[in-house]
């Protein structure tokens, strides 16, 4: 498997949580990850040494780093091999072969490295086998299983992944299709409704809603920052206002520093339509729309109050609207268990909360705001 589709597998496993544009990681991890997974080699081999030969620990230690090395060096082409050579389904005796005859390949040439390290070491020419070049190859052929085993297991976990990402893409990707019908319809209510109370309302409501439908149709990302989720509610808030004129009013508290924080597209939108569906409409009076972002311990929030019709709790427990029940869907495969949405009821208003994990740049702009503060 080459560069490019392990980068491409990066950004689709990052796409699902958020970090799309994080650096992979550095080439030396893969190096740490290599010695740590033989120190528990270096530590068998060093016991065996001991017991067998009767050797000092300090002597046994540096004949086992070398045996290891030298596996290490080698196993680096088992690992190349299993990328060539993936697990089959169903299983064919071919792979059986081919692995049986990489096996015998490695022992001697783990056996021929060990002993080049060896005349390095003692600048000599040497040829060691230990117990015996039968039990050597022995250990040999077990090293290559366990370094195959590995890598195997490795892979099996990649596939899992991938599929996974693939899975939750095509959620994300049949949930965002739904969304755009749900929009749609209730957007063009608003314009019904308007028609017969002032049809000069209607046609400006009617050429705003055009615009905003370019704009939905258009959006194909997962997440947006709240600055554009922002001007698309503007937008859909100017033709809601055309409709009710005095009786909605809306007051806002969203901090500059938060705007360039990521949010799944149309969450926003979401909540303020159901405030203004299920609050404001069904009100005679005047129905405030409180609209919030902010940071708590460490998590954005955002926040969507309304002082409108209310709710009986029970009810918003059991599920709440189609859209609330889709963002929460869309939260789930974006965030798993990092985000959650929160409805609160009474029969003086609703209080939508939605919590979801803050990008580091996010952190680092608030962290730097608050000691500018200081």
């Amino acid at each position: 498997m080459g560069h490019g589709s392990r980068d491409t597998q990066r950004q689709s496993l990052g796409q699902l949580t958020g970090v799309t544009n994080s650096p992979s990681p550095p080439r030396s991890w893969f190096w740490l990850q290599l010695i740590i997974g033989w120190l528990p080699m270096w530590a068998l081999f060093t016991v065996l040494i001991m017991s067998v030969h009767g050797a000092p620990f300090a002597g046994a230690a540096r004949v086992a780093l070398r045996m290891i090395v030298g596996g290490a060096i080698v196993g680096l082409g088992v690992r190349a091999l299993v990328q060539r050579c993936p697990w089959p389904y169903p299983f064919r005796w071919r792979f059986l072969l081919i692995h049986t005859a990489a096996a015998v390949l490695y022992a001697v040439l783990w056996i021929a490295t060990y002993n080049l390290i060896e005349s390095l070491v003692r600048w000599n020419i040497v040829f060691m086998v230990g117990p015996g070049f039968g039990r050597f190859m022995l250990t040999g052929i077990w090293l290559y299983l366990m370094i195959a085993a590995v890598a195997y297991a490795q892979q099996a976990a990649q596939r899992t992944a991938l599929i996974q990402a693939a899975t939750a893409r095509a959620q994300l990707a049949a949930l965002h299709a739904q969304l755009h019908p749900h929009f749609l319809f209730n957007a063009l209510h608003t314009v019904v409704q308007l028609i017969p109370l002032d049809p000069a309302k209607a046609s400006h409501a009617a050429e705003l809603l055009a615009e905003l439908l370019r704009s939905a149709l258009d959006e194909q990302r997962d997440q947006v920052t709240l600055a554009e989720e922002w001007r698309f509610v503007e937008r859909y808030l100017a033709i809601e206002q055309l409709r009710f004129g005095d009786r909605l009013q809306i007051a806002t508290t969203l901090p500059a520093d938060l705007m360039g924080a990521t949010l799944p597209s149309f969450a926003l939108q979401t909540l303020v339509e159901n405030a203004v569906r299920h609050g404001a409409a069904p009100k005679l009076g005047t129905t405030r729309l409180n609209i919030e972002a902010r940071i708590e311990q460490g998590r954005l929030c955002l926040v969507v109050g309304d002082d409108g019709v209310g709710a009986e709790p029970s009810a918003v427990n059991q599920g709440g609207g189609t859209g609330l029940h889709r963002l929460r869907e869309r939260l789930t495969v974006l965030y798993g268990s990092n985000a959650r949405l929160a409805i609160q009821a009474s029969p003086t208003g609703v209080t939508a909360t939605l919590h979801w994990p803050a990008s580091q740049a996010v952190h680092t702009r608030v962290h730097a705001t608050s000691h500018d503060n200081d």
